[in-house]
């Protein structure tokens, strides 16, 4: 996931080195650890929120095409394959965190299942064509502080994925109390719960 207030406790910031306790959580690849350096540019999100992200988002994760918008690990995306997403595709803007995602998808043996594009969420967001009818699965978890400083843009780039999204998808955005879901389109269809600090809103199409 995404840059969050500091660097994760003890962390080196050694590009190379792995962080004890990252690791996939449910399905198939259950228990597999994943490499993280510890760069302040990334930070997953944690696993009590990520089990529970995906005990809602259920069944419908299966057969879907995930996108990981603000991919930073990867660690969503590739937790969507192993519960049985058809293919993820992975957004991220830092060249070195872009090819660690490439390592760990190798690792798990699933690099045939990702596509990892260097760049920023924003303008590829924008960029994207509608017309696929595989159900998504959404990830949209920046770093909190877009939310304050780029706000209409992160406005703007959930509105298009709400968009986009074709029918059965999810899509899943994380933010932090500073945030209001209800300024979101649809706003009464997504369903938002607090795991402090985190904030995630899921919108079902």
């Amino acid at each position: 996931m995404a840059n969050r207030k500091g660097r994760k406790e003890g962390s080196t910031g050694g590009l190379d080195e792995p962080v004890v306790g990252l690791r996939i959580i449910g399905g198939s690849l259950r228990g597999r650890k994943l490499q993280y350096s510890g760069d302040v540019r990334t930070r997953p999100m944690k696993d009590r929120v990520r089990e529970a992200v995906f005990n809602l988002l259920g069944p419908q994760v299966a057969g879907s095409h995930a996108i990981d918008l603000f991919a930073g690990t990867g660690a969503l995306g590739l937790e969507a394959i192993s519960r049985g997403a058809a293919k993820s595709t992975f957004i991220e803007r830092h060249l070195p965190t872009s090819n660690l995602i490439k390592r760990n998808a190798a690792a798990l043996g699933v690099a045939e299942q990702i596509n990892v594009v260097f760049g920023d969420a924003f303008r590829w967001s924008a960029d994207a064509k509608p017309g696929e009818t595989q159900p998504l699965t959404v990830f949209c978890s920046p770093p909190y502080e877009f939310y304050i400083e780029r706000r209409q843009e992160m406005l703007d780039l959930i509105a298009r994925w709400v968009e986009l999204s074709s029918a059965g998808s999810q899509i899943v955005v994380e933010a932090d109390e500073r945030f209001d879901f209800g300024s979101l389109a649809q706003a009464e269809r997504w369903d938002v719960r607090n795991y402090p600090p985190a904030v995630v809103g899921i919108f079902e199409k």
